[in-house]
């Protein structure tokens, strides 16, 4: 595994002595499914590889933390896929305790995973979609965008990028500009979305050695950066669909990773030639990653839907 970390990834790697290591993962299967474990794919079989939220500080890729219900929803609504492989990636920490794990900790253990379900499982990059929640979305981001980057690379063999991104409420601002707008969501939905205001702890524990500059100024970390300097292209992702609460903190960033990633690939299905790739749903009202919530409904069935159209015309 350690082969696959190469260019920016490695530098940062070596600046916050982060090396890759094992990790475990959790399988969760279609009800009824006679799928045996850790078996190789079957014909036509779509996998999820979904990265858990938390800040990057707390929650779990088990399937019985909150954030599995996202995996559950999508064995229960979508039709193509059987089973969800979620990687328990390490957690940031940060002072007064004892700092580890930061950037880019997350995504070498990501990567790992990745390259797990491609070159041990079996899996063909374009049967498999990679979703994230929170910040699992700025985590799915960060691993396609190091796929789609590095793909080809001569000194390394990196896995092609999936055949589809799926982010839900994607923390794709990891700086203070979408915070500081006057009537943004961040202020404007203070106290109705349950959302805490302040994520300094989070920030500071992910961005560790980096500094917080890199919240604003690394597009691996903040593709929604609103710093005057900060450029990205979203060119060779695969198809998209993003998902936004109508009442979460987030939204505003949210919604300008959305307009970025249409200018680079297009708005649509992204299914026949001329489409674009980016599909964008938002669920008037619900609040940040309302998909862990079985309460939230008609909106968290009424999105799983619009995913299983979605897919089911690639």
């Amino acid at each position: 595994m350690q082969e696959l970390i190469t260019g920016k990834l490695e530098e940062w790697a070596d600046k916050a002595e982060v090396i890759s290591i094992r990790i475990p993962g959790y399988w969760t299967h279609k009800k009824g499914s006679d799928i045996e474990p850790f078996s190789p794919p079957q014909p036509g079989e779509k996998i999820v590889y979904a990265l858990h939220g938390g800040a990057y500080v707390r929650l779990s890729g088990h399937p019985t933390d909150v954030t599995g219900n996202i995996g559950k929803g999508f064995l229960k609504y979508v039709d193509k896929v059987t089973r969800v492989f979620s990687p328990e990636y390490r957690l940031a920490v940060g002072k007064p305790n004892i700092p580890q794990h930061s950037f880019p900790t997350q995504l070498i253990d990501a990567l790992a995973g990745y390259n797990y379900l491609v070159n041990v499982v079996g899996f063909s990059p374009d049967d498999i979609i990679v979703e994230g929640d929170s910040a699992g979305g700025n985590l799915a981001h960060a691993l396609t965008r190091y796929l789609v980057e590095y793909q080809g690379d001569a000194k390394v063999k990196i896995p092609g990028p999936p055949s589809a991104l799926i982010l839900t409420s994607p923390w794709a601002d990891l700086g203070e500009g979408h915070e500081i707008l006057p009537n943004g969501s961040a202020k404007k939905f203070l106290g109705i979305d349950y959302l805490p205001g302040d994520g300094a702890y989070a920030k500071g524990a992910f961005t560790g050695v980096h500094g917080l500059s890199a919240a604003s100024t690394n597009p691996y970390v903040s593709p929604a950066s609103l710093d005057p300097s900060f450029e990205i292209s979203f060119k060779g992702f695969p198809r998209t669909f993003i998902i936004g609460g109508g009442a979460e903190l987030l939204l505003d960033c949210i919604r300008t990773l959305k307009e970025r990633m249409i200018k680079d690939l297009g708005e649509g299905d992204g299914v026949k030639e001329g489409d674009g790739k980016v599909r964008y749903y938002e669920a008037p009202d619900a609040v940040h990653d309302y998909l862990c919530f079985q309460w939230s409904e008609p909106e968290r069935s009424q999105t799983f839907q619009a995913i299983n159209a979605w897919l089911d015309c690639s």
